[in-house]
């Protein structure tokens, strides 16, 4: 199937669509054939984006405020008459901190933007999906499901979303809406540029970045694109997924311990 007809005259909506994953994810339903509908906090990002990519509308949205969310599938319904598609795509990850350096406000904010979010946009596309026994897939993380040093309020609402996804797989199940979720790794956007720039030694934390990956590379928004598209136009007996883009981060042994937490490790008996 040629890349232009895999989802031809299908209606998506994408979160956090301006950049990054998410404007890869808009560029390959936009390839796909799709009309789409993206929304961004950043309103000229958001602009000079859908003057670029013919077959989009852009309409400036704050994840974490309803109202905007109703007005974003308001205004996708009035121009196309139909929802296929939802990718919760809108998210931040904090630098890194300690435990102790949290705090519950910041903890409620990420809460608000990473998974209740999803969750609000989710509940008003719902009814508008089962009538075309459409598709939403949630854009999660790796760390949601194997953990991330100085990250816990990070993974925790990125485990939830996780979670959230399989939970919707068995409830929209009985209107043949199939609910999904892709956990990206490394992949290499602005924000990720901008989280290795806010650490002591920039260079050296993009190298260890690279080097977490057996394919010795970061991934492309792009590429989350594709697995976005497979999971929308072809993956039509997956529910509930959890699809691993990560280039095999995951996979094997690794080095995840201080030389002074060894020194003071029992030496196991012989």
């Amino acid at each position: 199937m040629a890349a232009e007809t895999r989802y031809s005259g299908k209606v998506v909506v994408v979160t956090g669509g301006g950049r990054g994953i998410g404007a890869g994810i808009v560029r390959a339903f936009v390839d796909s054939g799709a009309q789409v509908v993206f929304c961004d906090k950043d309103a000229a990002r958001g602009r000079a984006l859908e003057q670029e990519l013919v077959g989009t509308v852009f309409v400036p949205c704050d994840v974490t405020q309803e109202g905007d969310l109703q007005t974003l599938i308001a205004e996708t319904l009035s121009r196309f008459g139909r929802l296929d598609c939802v990718v919760n795509n809108a998210g931040y990850h904090p630098p890194a901190q300690w435990p102790e350096e949290t705090s519950a406000q910041d903890f409620r904010q990420l809460l608000e933007l990473n998974l209740l979010g999803t969750y609000t946009l989710t509940k008003l596309a719902l009814p508008h999906l089962r009538k075309c026994r459409g598709n939403i897939i949630n854009i999660s993380s790796l760390v949601g499901t194997i953990g991330q040093s100085q990250a816990v309020t990070y993974v925790a609402t990125k485990g939830a979303v996780t979670a959230m996804t399989k939970a919707l797989a068995l409830d929209e199940s009985r209107y043949g809406v199939r609910v999904n979720c892709i956990s990206p790794g490394n992949i290499w956007t602005p924000l990720w540029e901008e989280l290795a720039m806010s650490t002591p030694d920039p260079s050296a934390t993009i190298l260890e970045g690279t080097l977490a990956q057996p394919l010795g590379r970061m991934g492309q928004a792009a590429e989350v694109g594709a697995a976005a598209i497979f999971l929308a136009s072809e993956a039509t007996f997956c529910t509930g997924l959890e699809l691993l883009v990560t280039g095999g981060a995951e996979l094997g042994y690794g080095c995840k311990s201080s030389r002074s937490s060894l020194a003071e490790a029992p030496v196991p008996p012989l």
